[in-house]
Order: C-alpha cells, then sequence, then structure tokens
C-alpha cells in the first residue's frame, strides 16, 4: 500500500507540472476549426516543445499512476490526481514568476492534509471484477465523451470550458477504470477486452478536449471540470462494484479525506490562469475569477 501512494503522489507531481507546460503550449497554438475535438489541434500544439515536454511527464505519470491502481482503491488514487492541482500551483509560481496568495496556500494545505488523511485510511484494493457489463459500460461512456465534445466545443464561453473539461476529466476517470479491468496482458486476450478500447479512446479523447478547453476558455473552469469528472465516479465504481474498502473502521476518515482533498483542488483551480502564458512566452498578471 505505501508504494501505491508513493506512485500515486509521484505520479501527481509529474501530471502537475504537464499541466504548466502543455497549457502556455496551447494558448500559444492558433485556434483552428472551432470544434471542441479539433484533431489538426493535436498536430499544431505537438509542434510546440513544450507541449511535448508536456506529454513525456504525462506518460512518466501515467506508469506511475497504473503501478498505484494495480495496488491501490481507485478513491485514492483520483484523489491525489486531484492533489496534482497543488503541484501545478507551487510549480507555476516560480516558472511563470506568480505569487500565491495565501488562499492559495492554504488551499495547497488543505490538499495535502486530504491526501494524508487518505494516506493513513487508504486499504487494499478490491479483488472484484466488477459486473461483465462494465467494460461495455466504460466504452460507452468513452463513446459518449467524444461525442459530447464535440457538441460542447460550439457552446459559448465559460460553458465550453467547463464542459470540455468535465468531458476530459470523464475521460480520464474512464481509463483508470478500465486499467483495473485489464487482466491479462496476452494479445488474444486484449484483443478481446473492450477495457482495452475505452482505455485508447478515452485517454485520446480526454487529452483532446482538455487541450481544446485550454487554447480556447479559461484554464480556470476547464480545471474546475476536470477535477470533478476525474474524481467522483471513478471513486464510485470502485467502492460499489470492484471492492475498494478503508482500513477497518477509517471509512469515514478516508471519506472525509477524500473530499477535503477534492475541495482543496477545485479551490486551486483558479489558479489554473496562472499558466496560461501569453503566445510571445511573457507572463501576464493572472485572471482572479472569470
Amino acid at each position: 500500500m505505501l508504494l501505491g501512494m508513493v506512485c500515486a503522489l509521484c505520479s501527481a507531481v509529474c501530471i502537475g507540472a504537464a499541466s504548466v507546460l502543455q497549457a502556455v503550449a496551447a494558448r500559444a497554438t492558433p485556434p483552428g476549426t472551432g470544434s471542441g475535438v479539433d484533431v489538426a489541434l493535436m498536430l499544431r500544439v505537438l509542434r510546440q516543445w513544450r507541449y511535448l515536454a508536456g506529454l513525456a511527464l504525462d506518460a512518466v505519470g501515467f506508469a506511475l499512476q497504473i503501478v498505484a491502481l494495480l495496488t491501490i482503491p481507485i478513491y485514492a488514487v483520483e484523489a491525489t490526481q486531484a492533489g496534482s492541482l497543488a503541484v501545478t500551483a507551487v510549480i507555476a509560481a516560480p516558472v511563470l514568476k506568480v505569487r500565491l496568495r495565501a488562499s492559495e496556500w492554504t488551499a495547497v494545505t488543505v490538499v495535502c492534509a486530504g491526501l494524508a488523511m487518505i494516506g493513513l485510511s487508504v486499504g487494499a484494493e478490491g479483488g472484484s471484477e466488477g459486473p461483465p457489463a462494465l467494460p461495455y459500460a466504460l466504452l460507452g461512456t468513452a463513446f459518449a465523451v467524444l461525442l459530447a465534445g464535440a457538441v460542447a466545443g460550439r457552446l459559448p464561453g465559460r460553458a465550453r470550458a467547463l464542459v470540455l473539461g468535465f468531458g476530459a476529466g470523464t475521460g480520464f476517470g474512464v481509463v483508470s477504470v478500465s486499467v483495473r479491468l485489464i487482466d491479462d496482458l496476452a494479445p488474444s486476450a486484449l484483443a478481446a477486452n473492450p477495457a482495452v478500447y475505452a482505455l485508447l479512446l478515452a485517454g485520446g479523447t480526454a487529452f483532446l478536449l482538455l487541450t481544446s478547453a485550454f487554447q480556447r476558455g479559461s484554464v480556470t473552469t476547464a480545471t474546475a471540470g476536470m477535477v470533478v469528472g476525474e474524481t467522483i465516479g471513478p471513486a464510485v465504481v470502485g467502492v460499489v462494484w470492484l471492492g475498494d474498502r478503508t482500513r477497518e473502521g477509517l471509512a469515514v476518515p478516508a471519506a472525509v479525506g477524500f473530499a477535503v482533498a477534492v475541495a482543496g483542488a477545485l479551490a486551486l483551480a483558479r489558479f489554473g490562469e496562472a499558466a496560461a502564458d501569453t503566445p510571445d512566452g511573457t507572463s501576464p498578471t493572472p485572471s482572479r475569477g472569470d
């Protein structure tokens, strides 16, 4: 369990640092078709070295996340991933020359306190494989996220960023649950497992929607939507269908820690706007609200 929490925390550090790099690269990329699923956008941002560096960090973070998902419950992993916003804020402050306010330092502390509570109460991951329909439900959810993103890309202003961010978070959540449902790595087994296709579709869609949200809307609003989308659903699935539990008698501290960590992350979501550099690479005064 200790290894799982360490891997989850290290994953959060990688993802938090990647978010800064990717938000800067996305804002420096010219807009395209105006669709929330503008595939050409990915080709354009891949010309940005910051985005490539962010992808490399994401890859390391995802590998660590897989180890965590195979050793500790999903709710612990997802709360830790939400805590990556604290990492984003701390890293963005010196990199982008933005000063954290007292309220933001408080939110960082709250996230850390919530994760500490989870770490002390987390139990072993559940041994259940869930109902037989779960992999197909994940695949259907991945398709739904893709279709919703196409529609959301045409919404106005804040609504667009919120829905795109929530869609991206839901996609990342599908990835987390799918990892738990892939227990046989033989090629024939992988080809027959719908969870594999759900993972691939949801992961690609999530990256595309989040990049679009960062480029064409408020990073603050998009990040808040992502935090909600990637934490609540997977945690419920893990507890209800996959058998995730806490240590004996520590269910309440785990639930409180989860709520505290997510609340602190949502409070920090507004700091995501600091990651939005101007196209020439300079750092503007961050927006405190939208």
